[in-house]
């Protein structure tokens, strides 16, 4: 629960104009459906433009009709016209909405799978200065909010941007004074509108940090739920997560308010242009003798003036969730990567090399501080030292999860920094101390990322670790699902990410703590099988029971980062120096 209070949380900026840009300009894999979208829906909108002056050429000949006129054909006609006018609009509405749903769904897609292809293109590091939390929600409610606001807004925008400009010109052909008329009435309540949506976005960028948070804590707390048990510390996480709620409360309320505020205050404008339109229009019907079809015709134009402005207002407002979200997974997809060289090397004797490697997690906090080595092929190395001294670093860096500041550790004689970091993890077996097995069979477990494996090799390696006989209780066996409902002990899971390693059958093993959760006579066991896995392969192991590494070939001791002795187990103990005095404090004799 500690690693909260250790990691600084990023904070995401960036302009609305920016953002957006980078979204535009990633969607140009969908340009032509986004063109096509866009020609369905200006012939939809010019559908919806024309129809409006066709009803009022429809009022013009039913006052003449009153009159006496004979003009019911052409009535007929005109509404034959209007209803297929109005059909095709509704097609190619449903046509441009389906091909922006397309869009929508094939970007959010590939979203998905750049930030899947990044996670693992990602140093360590990263991850060590961003909550877990939040690099999920980068990937789930960003992503959705992302698919969910360009869907309802781009589409929207774009029609409703295309009708206002068309009914604008139609008034303008129809009746300019009233074309005047319309538009000062929703010039007020647009400008009203704008000044909310200037002061919106940093309320929709803090939403989506808020939601980062709250899932980070709610993650957090999750994972470490015994840990919160046992501290009694069910109210303090309480408090803290109502902390968190609250602010995203707050700004929640405060982004949905002006979201909300949008359409009563277009719906005001659109009802102020109706009562413009009567008075201005009875004016002009007796001072120049305007038609009833004109008014007609502008009562469905004040409507068709100010519902766009009112959905430009919202789709503006939608579109800077999508700014807010934007931001945050292009942050992620630009975070620095590991350079990646090219250089595959294969058919290695497993010669390791340390030649004066410096590093540290910060650049003003170096750990390794000029770490020097030669391992040969199929030595068995300990690496040894107090808490804090290097080791498992030592590891992470022999295996590239993290860049050394200066230096370079070879293997056959090859930097690994020329090496592509998938070469050296193939390079390598490794084995945590903490177990990771995914929710599949055993078998599915054990033969991981790795189809060639035969049941046969599966049985062995089961064998050879002494794991075979526990999964044969099972209740079927190697098909057995691990789930919440297999309650595996910290040691049997351990005992499968072993046999997992031994199947990959890589030439170098890295052993990391491997037995530190089994009992004594397991380990014992486990380390008789260990011992011939590791013949011919250059093996690392950490350890802090130094009872399992006294048949080194070389014991590396750390402290401070830097390499104190070295030597066998019988020599450190002549020596009787910092080796023989961890191990006389863990074997002290009675």
């Amino acid at each position: 629960m500690a690693r909260k209070f250790s990691v600084k949380q990023k904070e995401t900026k960036g302009t609305f104009k920016s953002s957006m840009g980078k979204l535009f300009r990633y969607c140009r894999f969908q340009m032509w459906p986004l063109i096509l979208s866009v020609i369905f829906g200006t012939i939809g909108v010019a559908c919806q433009i024309v129809g409006p002056n066709l009803i009022g050429d429809v009022t013009d000949y039913i006052q003449e009709g009153l009159m006496g006129a004979d003009v019911l054909k052409q009535i007929s006609d005109l509404c034959f016209i209007l209803v297929a006018i109005y059909v095709s609009m509704a097609i190619l509405q449903y046509l441009q909405h389906f091909i922006m749903n397309n869009v929508t769904q094939n970007v959010v897609k590939r979203f998905r799978t750049d930030i899947s292809k990044k996670i693992n293109r990602l140093p360590l590091n990263y991850f060590d200065t961003h909550l877990h939390g939040d690099v999920l929600s980068r990937v789930t409610n960003d992503v959705d909010t992302l698919g969910q606001s360009m869907n309802e807004s781009i589409a929207n925008l774009l029609s409703n941007v295309i009708l206002f400009i068309g009914v604008l010109i139609m008034m303008f052909v129809t009746q300019w004074i009233m074309a005047l008329t319309v538009i000062v009435t929703t010039i007020l309540g647009f400008a009203f509108a704008s000044i909310f949506l200037l002061r919106a976005q940093k309320y929709f960028d803090q939403n989506q940090k808020n939601l980062a948070d709250i899932n980070a804590h709610v993650e957090e707390v999750y994972s470490g739920h015994n840990v919160v048990q046992l501290f009694n510390a069910k109210e303090t996480q309480s408090q803290e997560f109502g902390k968190i709620n609250r602010k995203l409360f707050f700004s929640g309320w405060k982004s949905q308010f002006i979201s909300g505020v949008m359409m009563p205050v277009m719906s005001f404008v659109g009802n102020l242009g109706y009562v413009a339109v009567c008075v201005v229009g009875a004016v002009l019907i007796a001072k120049q003798g305007l038609g009833y079809g004109v008014i007609a015709s502008f009562m469905i134009y004040v409507r068709l003036f100010s519902n766009p402005l009112s959905q430009i207002a919202q789709s503006l407002t939608r579109l800077q969730s999508t700014s807010a979200a934007a931001n945050r997974v292009f942050e992620f997809l630009e975070s620095s990567e590991f350079e990646n060289p090219v250089l595959k090397v294969e058919d290695v004797k497993g010669n390791v090399q340390f030649d004066h490697v410096q590093f540290g997690y910060n650049q003003d906090k170096i750990i390794i501080k000029d770490f020097s080595a030669k391992v040969k092929a199929g030595q068995k190395v300990a690496i040894v030292g107090p808490t804090g001294a290097g080791k498992t670093t030592l590891v992470n860096l022999l295996m590239r999860f993290y860049e050394i500041n200066s230096g370079d550790i070879r293997i056959d004689g090859i930097p690994t920094r020329f090496m592509t970091r998938e070469n050296v993890h193939a390079l390598f077996g490794m084995v945590l101390q903490d177990t990771w097995l995914f929710e599949g069979t055993i078998k599915e477990n054990l033969r991981y990322n790795n189809e060639n494996v035969t049941d046969e090799q599966i049985y062995n390696a089961c064998k050879q670790v002494g794991v075979d006989h526990f999964i044969q209780t099972l209740s079927k066996g190697y098909d057995t699902v691990i789930d919440d409902a297999i309650n595996l002990s910290a040691g049997q899971k351990q005992l499968l990410t072993i046999a997992r390693t031994m199947i990959q059958d890589r030439p170098m093993l890295i052993l990391d703590e491997a037995t530190s959760s089994v009992d004594t006579r397991t380990e014992i066991l486990l380390q008789k099988a260990m011992d011939k896995v590791m013949e011919g392969r250059t093996s690392f192991i950490i350890a802090h029971r130094l009872s399992t590494i006294k048949n080194a070939d070389m014991i590396l001791v750390l402290k401070d980062g830097d390499i104190i002795e070295n030597g066998t187990h019988n020599q450190l103990l002549k020596k009787g120096g910092f080796y023989a005095e961890l191990y006389n404090s863990q074997f002290e004799e009675k």
